[in-house]
């Protein structure tokens, strides 16, 4: 049986990782989303339980206590964290798994799992980022001016991801990750190599 990998997508809000993480599910059966859960207000169009788990801040606390998150983090006021029982019965069975998660979250999950596939979706500019938060509607100027300013602190830390994508096309983008995704299953150490007959 392959060998599940931890794949890590993220960057600052607004940049599109959402849109580029469900493209590639779309095209790729091997790969399994982790759905994260978050106690930020559950937005139009969103489905509990698939886009997220919503829960409350007291049971997210809960759950940080007892070790059940593979890593959380605490982003614009709320938290948001990954569930790991989920991720490892995905990986046993050989599938890849997705976390689309923030960069504090994926610093936690690189320093817990060296192996993961690391994946910065940068934006092409900082005028690019702030005409895509407007465009949602739902963003106030005071969590705007927030939400650029992490922006720019996460992006000083794209370093420390093994891949940085920049999405100025949604569809280079998609490609460009694609691409990584397929380099890496074919990286020696995760390939099997049959051994020659004597």
């Amino acid at each position: 049986m392959k060998q599940g990998r931890v794949i890590i997508i993220s960057g600052p809000s607004g940049v599109g990782k959402g849109t580029v993480v469900k493209r590639i599910m779309a095209a790729d059966p091997e790969l399994c989303f982790s759905v994260s859960a978050t106690t930020r207000a559950i937005r139009p169009g969103e489905v509990d339980g698939v886009s997220y788990y919503f829960i409350s801040r007291e049971r997210f606390e809960e759950m940080i206590q007892k070790g059940e998150f593979l890593e959380h983090a605490s982003y614009a006021g709320n938290y948001y964290g990954t569930p790991e029982p989920a991720v490892n019965a995905a990986l046993a069975q050989g599938k890849s798994v997705v976390l689309e998660i923030e960069v504090q979250g994926a610093l936690q999950v690189m320093r817990r799992r060296p192996d993961a596939v690391s994946i910065f979706i940068a934006p092409p500019s900082f005028e690019e980022l702030h005409r895509r938060l407007a465009g949602r509607g739902d963003t106030d100027p005071e969590s705007m001016a927030r939400r650029l300013r992490e922006a720019k602190g996460e992006c000083e830390l794209a370093k420390e991801y093994n891949y940085t994508v920049i999405n100025d096309s949604l569809e280079e983008a998609v490609q460009k990750v694609q691409a990584i995704l397929t380099a890496e299953r074919c990286r020696s150490r995760y390939t099997y190599i049959p051994q020659k007959e004597e």
